[in-house]
C-alpha cells in the first residue's frame, strides 16, 4: 500500500487521524495533570512526551490548537507553572483513555473518570495516585508550530518510580507496567527486547 500526499489529504478526517498518529510506532501513554488558581482540576491523556535534555533535564510534549473547549491543560500550566505527567498502567487504561473526552473547565476528569488526585512534597499540581511512575514539571517555554499545535517545555522537579524498575542505572520500563499507545485508541503492553551497552566507537563490532 502506498499512500502519496494528496491521498493522504483526501483521506476523510478519522481515518487520517488514526493513520498519521499511528505511523510513528508505539509511543508513551502519559497522563498531564494541572490545575488552575480557583483549585479546579485537569487531567489530559497524551501520547507527545518527549525527552529534550537530560542537563537540565527537560521533557517536552504537543498541545492541540486551543478552542474554547481544548486547551485547559496549557491555560492551567501558563497559571501556575507546573504541572505532573504520570505513566498509564494496564489496571486503568480505560479511565485514561476517556479523559480525551471535550469536557467543559469545571469537570474535573479525575472526577469523571474515576482516578485520584494525589499531592506529593507540596508539589501544587495533581499527581495520579493510580500511576507508580510520575514526575513533577515546572514550566519553561512553549514554541508555536506552523500548523497552530503547540510545543510545552518543562523541566523535571519531581520524579517518582519504583524501586525495583531502576536496575544497573537503567530504567526497565518493562518492570514499570507502563503502557504504550498507538494511534487515537489503541494500547500496547511494553516487553523489553535486549539491553546494550553505552556506544563508544572501539567498542562497536563487526557485523
Amino acid at each position: 500500500m502506498n499512500y502519496s500526499k494528496k491521498d493522504i489529504e483526501n483521506l476523510d478526517r478519522v481515518t487520517r487521524l488514526k493513520i498519521i498518529n499511528s505511523v510513528t510506532g508505539i509511543k508513551p501513554a502519559n497522563l498531564i495533570g494541572t490545575i488552575n488558581n480557583n483549585g479546579q482540576t485537569n487531567l489530559a491523556i497524551f501520547s507527545s512526551v518527549v525527552h529534550l535534555g537530560s542537563d537540565p533535564a527537560l521533557l517536552g510534549f504537543i498541545t492541540r490548537p486551543q478552542t474554547e473547549d481544548v486547551g485547559h491543560t496549557i491555560r492551567n500550566i501558563q497559571e501556575n507553572q507546573v504541572y505532573t505527567i504520570n505513566h498509564i498502567h494496564p489496571e486503568f487504561i480505560k479511565n485514561a483513555h476517556y479523559t480525551s473526552g471535550k469536557f467543559e473547565s469545571e469537570i474535573s476528569e479525575f472526577d469523571r473518570c474515576h482516578l485520584t488526585e494525589d499531592y506529593i512534597h507540596n508539589f501544587k499540581a495533581p499527581f495520579v495516585k493510580e500511576s507508580h511512575f510520575k514526575m513533577g514539571l515546572r514550566f519553561k517555554e512553549t514554541l508555536n508550530i506552523s500548523n497552530g499545535t503547540t510545543l510545552v517545555v518543562g523541566e523535571i522537579e519531581q520524579l517518582i518510580l519504583p524501586d525495583h524498575a531502576l536496575l544497573n542505572g537503567d530504567i526497565d520500563l518493562e518492570a514499570t507496567n507502563s503502557v504504550g499507545i498507538s494511534g487515537l485508541n489503541s494500547y500496547y503492553s511494553l516487553k523489553k527486547i535486549d539491553s546494550y551497552p553505552y556506544v563508544r566507537l572501539p567498542e562497536v563490532p563487526e557485523f
